[in-house]
């Protein structure tokens, strides 16, 4: 290892920083209870944590663009009160931070959740302070997919592309990444599997917070 020479890393958050998935799942439901659709079990709704929602909503659960726009709303009724903090930071996540800072990486997180969402859930495990850039979905700015999510970051750093490499847990974060021309570290203690990040093309599979620091 030790191959990686980019100075500034971008990290994904659901599945890659913390481990979200029961508030993710649990809001869900609470969104199934309200639209009067049938509650999905645990197990069946893993899918849904990574993906930006409306994707997952118009895609997976075939709704329309207007019907899953009050999805999302009551979906977020529940997560920006109670689901954001049912969450937990992976093991050794901080002592990764601290050692990648150490050799001199500039760090930023690029998640399709809500911007001020995954602000409000960085800094309630005292990590936000790692980070020069913590960019979200903000749909507002027209920030609705994560290529346009890791484009405003790169911009916000005046970054250049070949200096930059995205470490993230899903397909999705590898196409984002690729989308923008910057290469993909997957992670396998996500919710992503050696498979999927195989089939979509990732630059480098790791399995530890220690071998990503071990790559730089």
């Amino acid at each position: 290892m030790g191959n990686q020479k980019q100075t500034i890393i971008l990290f994904d958050l659901d599945g890659t920083l913390t481990d979200s998935a029961e508030g993710v799942i649990r809001s869900a439901q609470y969104m199934q209870e309200k639209m009067g659709i049938k509650k999905w079990a645990d197990e069946d709704l893993k899918f849904i944590v990574g993906p930006p929602l409306m994707k997952t909503f118009t895609e997976d659960f075939a709704m329309d663009a207007e019907t899953a726009e009050i999805a999302i709303g009551h979906f977020r009724e529940r997560y920006t009160t109670v689901g954001l903090f049912e969450n937990r930071l992976y093991p050794g996540i901080e002592e990764m931070l601290i050692a990648l800072r150490a050799k001199g990486k500039r760090l930023a997180v690029a998640t399709s959740k809500k911007e001020e969402t995954a602000v409000r859930i960085l800094e309630h495990f005292g990590v936000a302070k790692y980070f020069e850039v913590i960019g979200g979905d903000n749909r507002a700015a027209g920030r609705d997919n994560k290529a346009k999510v890791i484009a405003y970051v790169l911009e916000q750093m005046k970054a250049e592309k070949s200096d930059v490499v995205m470490v993230g847990d899903r397909k999705f974060d590898v196409e984002g990444a690729h989308a923008i021309g910057i290469p993909c570290i997957s992670v396998e203690y996500g919710y992503g599997d050696r498979a999927e990040f195989i089939a979509c093309g990732a630059d480098v599979i790791v399995g530890t917070t220690e071998e990503v620091v071990e790559l730089f």
